[in-house]
């Protein structure tokens, strides 16, 4: 079924959310001839760790997305400030417009609705408004989910994960979180794949499924 969408958006508040909730169906939908497109809303500049330079997101998002296969061109970086994106709700839904009105995907994929940051919840609601008449899937970042409804499953395989943990890789101003080690990655892409009966998978909720 995932593989009838050829023209993909992916919505990311934050460098590196697109890659963590859904890297590896990204890597399968490249492979099966979908044209990608990644969103970033905010590249973090005032989180970035000391020592380092401010823009390091921007950079580490560009050699991301490459690893999976996106197209340089089918990156669309933003700069809002993190953890304030909720301030700039209009703005963005009007960038989410224009972004439909340019390349008018067919699937997206973004934060779930029942995410509780912030930046995550602002980008989910706003691209739920500007996507209304699109297949919607919301995509986990566990450490976030209130809860999560695991209502649709991509079924991947090991060298799908092993592309999303190798992107991921990129973020080196990242490396310390918990969520990049190879441990995790793995074993939750191993646990949504024993919910279906597969080696491995990565889990959405529906949030709106256009036939």
């Amino acid at each position: 079924m995932i593989s009838k969408f050829k023209k993909v958006l992916v919505l990311a508040p934050h460098t590196d959310d697109g890659e963590l909730g859904a890297g590896g169906t990204i890597a399968k939908l490249i492979e099966n001839n979908a044209n990608v497109y990644y969103a970033a809303f905010s590249t973090a500049e005032e989180s970035v760790p000391k020592g380092m330079p401010k823009n390091i997101l921007k950079t580490e998002v560009k050699a991301a997305v490459k690893q999976l296969g996106i197209k340089e061109e089918n990156l669309l970086i933003f700069n809002y400030k993190v953890r304030k994106l909720n301030y700039r709700r209009q703005e963005i839904l009007e960038d989410l417009i224009n972004i439909r009105k340019d390349i008018n995907p067919e699937l997206i994929l973004m934060p779930s609705l029942n995410d509780i940051h912030q930046d995550h919840l602002t980008i989910a609601q706003e691209g739920l408004r500007a996507f209304k008449t699109k297949t919607i899937l919301g995509y986990e970042l566990i450490w976030n989910n209130l809860s999560f409804n695991t209502t649709s499953f991509v079924k991947l395989k090991k060298e799908h994960i092993e592309k999303k943990y190798r992107a991921l890789q990129n973020y080196k101003s990242q490396k310390d979180r918990e969520y990049m080690s190879k441990e995790f990655i793995f074993a939750l892409a191993k646990t949504r794949g024993v919910q279906i009966g597969t080696k491995y998978a990565e889990s959405f909720e529906v949030i709106r499924f256009v036939m």
